[in-house]
C-alpha cells in the first residue's frame, strides 16, 4: 500500500534536536509537542516493548525509541496513509516499528495476540457533540473523537502486560472522563499537569496507570512549559527543563 501523499506534499521535520527527522503532511494533522512529552514520560528500559494506539505518523513511538535504544516498538493506526507514513519514518530513521492498520475497537487479530510493557496514546482531543469538525478528513480523524475515551483506555489496558504501564496525554477538560476510565481497569494512577506558564491553569495533562497496580492516586506538581508571564518575543520561550526534553531527549519525570 502506498501513501496518498506525494513527496512534495510532505515536510521533513526535526524532533529531539535532530535525532529524528520525520515526514509529516504539509496539510492535515501535524504532530506538535504533545507526542514528544508523551514519549518522554515513558519510563522504559532496553528490551521492553511499547505500543502506540492511534500512532499517526509514528512520532510518539519513534521519539520513545530514539530516546531508549533497544525497545520493541509497535503502533496501531486506522488511517492507511498515516500507517504507511509511520513505516516510512521508522525505516528512514533506522528504527524497527511494526505498524498495524485497524480500529482500536476491532483490532487486527495479530495485534490481539500481543501484550506490551508500555501502552501510550494521544487520543483525539475534541468531542464532536461540543465542537466543530475539521474540514480535512485526515485532520478530523486525528482531532475529532468518534470513539469514546473509555474505549481507548480499555483497549490500552487489554494490550498491557501485568505490571506494565498505560500513559495518555489529553486536554485537561477531559480529565474527569479519563480518570473514571483509568480507575475501571488500572491502578497506581499518577497525574502530571502541563502548565502553559507559571500561575496559569493546565491545558494538557499526562495520566499514567499500572496494570494491577495498588498504590494510592498521586497528583504531581505541574510542569511549566514556557518562561515569563506572556509570550513577548519571537522564538521559543520554553523553560530549560522543557527545552532539554524537546531538544536533548531528556526524560519527563513525573515526581521530583
Amino acid at each position: 500500500m502506498t501513501s496518498r501523499w506525494m513527496d512534495e506534499d510532505l515536510s521533513r521535520d526535526r524532533f529531539l534536536g535532530g535525532r529524528l527527522t520525520l515526514l509529516q503532511p504539509r496539510r492535515g494533522y501535524r504532530a506538535g509537542v504533545d507526542p514528544v512529552f508523551l514519549a518522554a514520560s515513558v519510563q522504559a528500559q532496553a528490551g521492553q516493548s511499547l505500543l502506540d494506539l492511534g500512532c499517526g505518523g509514528g512520532v510518539a513511538a519513534l521519539c520513545a525509541g530514539a530516546r531508549i535504544p533497544g525497545m520493541s516498538l509497535a503502533g496501531l493506526e486506522r488511517q492507511a496513509p498515516y500507517a504507511e507514513l509511520a513505516r516510512r519514518n521508522a525505516a528512514d530513521n533506522d528504527l524497527q516499528m511494526r505498524v498495524f492498520e485497524g480500529d482500536l475497537a476491532t483490532m487486527p487479530p495479530d495485534l490481539r495476540q500481543l501484550r506490551f510493557d508500555h501502552v501510550i496514546a494521544n487520543p483525539p482531543f475534541f468531542r464532536r457533540d461540543a465542537s466543530v469538525p475539521a474540514q480535512a478528513q485526515d485532520r478530523e480523524g486525528a482531532l475529532g473523537e468518534d470513539t469514546p475515551l473509555d474505549v481507548w483506555v480499555a483497549a490500552a489496558a487489554r494490550r498491557c502486560l501485568p505490571g506494565g504501564y498505560v500513559t495518555f496525554v489529553h486536554r485537561s477538560e477531559r480529565l474527569p472522563e479519563l480518570l473514571a476510565a483509568f480507575s475501571q481497569c488500572l491502578g497506581s494512577i499518577e497525574l502530571k499537569p502541563l502548565l502553559p506558564r507559571a500561575g496559569r491553569a493546565a491545558h494538557l495533562v499526562l495520566l499514567r496507570g499500572r496494570k494491577g497496580g495498588r498504590a494510592a492516586f498521586r497528583l504531581h506538581a505541574g510542569m511549566v512549559l514556557h518562561q515569563g508571564e506572556s509570550h513577548g518575543a519571537d522564538g521559543a520561550d520554553y523553560t530549560p527543563e522543557v527545552s532539554r526534553i524537546l531538544r536533548d531527549a531528556d526524560p519527563l519525570i513525573f515526581a521530583r
